[in-house]
């Protein structure tokens, strides 16, 4: 017989070792498949925190400009002095004209004017939406910025301490209508104070305490100087300026206001050949903001 050959001693020890070189190989494969999936759990939180954006403003569209004060308010706003009107006149002038805009979802706009012996009125309103393109601002905080930007530019006082205005000369042969005062003290009797808030969000001024329906008259000694104004939308402010040219005198009202992400601009100004006879503060203070209450009711509707 032959003798029986001995299995060589190194072979188990081969298997020893192709077997632990096994198991590390799949301890490996384990650990980067542990990594694949916390990098994808990282990704799936990120995207996550990516979608939880600012909210979006109540208003996603705009009426339209030219529709949206009662034909009585833009009566009342650009009075004839008795002058009679054709009805073809009284609607080309009581409709308004639209203003031109690219997206009347983000911006829309009229003007109306109106011509009398005494002078001429004019009315424009500006109605713009804002949208943030920051997910992490809101349109809101957007529109407010805005907002405070534009009574930071008008210099409105933010602590509402604006001084009541003198009496508005309306007679001839008075210093102011000589040209002592050719502001009528209006705008030059307000302290121009640059500080003011940039998130007001609605606050209301001392100066302008009363109920918003009431306007300008309501103001405690009848103040009609530039003013934040309480009670009308978000934010708002009024300002008012009188000046002259060499075809007459005019005073320009300018109301604004924030309504959520959506900022309104009304301008209200007359112009009087006569420059002894000036506009009054209070009728067109009073009647602007009437129109800014009537507006901010249309567009929470």
């Amino acid at each position: 017989m032959r003798p029986k050959t001995l299995r060589k001693p190194f072979v188990p020890g081969a298997a020893v070792v192709a077997a632990a070189a096994l198991a590390v190989g799949l301890t490996g494969c384990t650990a980067g498949s542990g990594s694949d999936d916390g990098g994808a759990d990282a990704k799936g939180g990120d995207a996550t925190a990516s979608s939880q954006s600012a909210e979006p403003g109540r208003y996603q569209t705009l009426p339209e400009a030219c529709r949206l004060p009662a034909r009585s308010t833009v009566h009342s706003l650009l009075p004839g002095d008795d002058q009679q009107l054709s009805q073809e006149d009284a609607s080309k002038i009581y409709a308004g004209q639209p203003d031109v805009t690219y997206d009347t979802d983000r911006r829309v706009g009229c003007h109306w004017k109106r011509e009398t012996t005494e002078g001429t009125r004019h009315l424009a309103l500006d109605i713009v939406r804002v949208v943030s393109y920051d997910p992490s601002v809101s349109d809101d905080d957007r529109a407010q910025e805005i907002y405070a930007g534009k009574e930071l530019a008008a210099e409105i006082p933010s602590d509402g301490s604006a001084t009541p205005a003198a009496p508005t000369p309306s007679t001839k042969g008075s210093p102011e209508a000589k040209g002592a005062t050719p502001d009528g003290s209006t705008t030059e009797s307000t302290p121009k104070s640059k500080a003011t808030s940039k998130a007001k969000g609605g606050k209301k001024g001392a100066a302008d305490t009363a109920s918003p329906s009431t306007g300008a008259s309501a103001n405690p000694g009848g103040s009609t100087a530039p003013r934040v104004l309480g009670g009308l939308g978000d934010a708002a402010f009024l300002n008012d300026k009188l000046a002259t040219a060499d075809s007459g005198v005019h005073r320009d009202i300018t109301v604004v206001f924030r309504t959520s992400n959506v900022i309104v601009t009304i301008t209200y100004d007359q112009w009087s050949t006569d420059k002894t006879n000036l506009p009054q503060s209070q009728e067109l203070q009073d009647k602007a903001r009437s129109l800014a209450d009537e507006l901010a009711d249309s567009l929470s509707e």
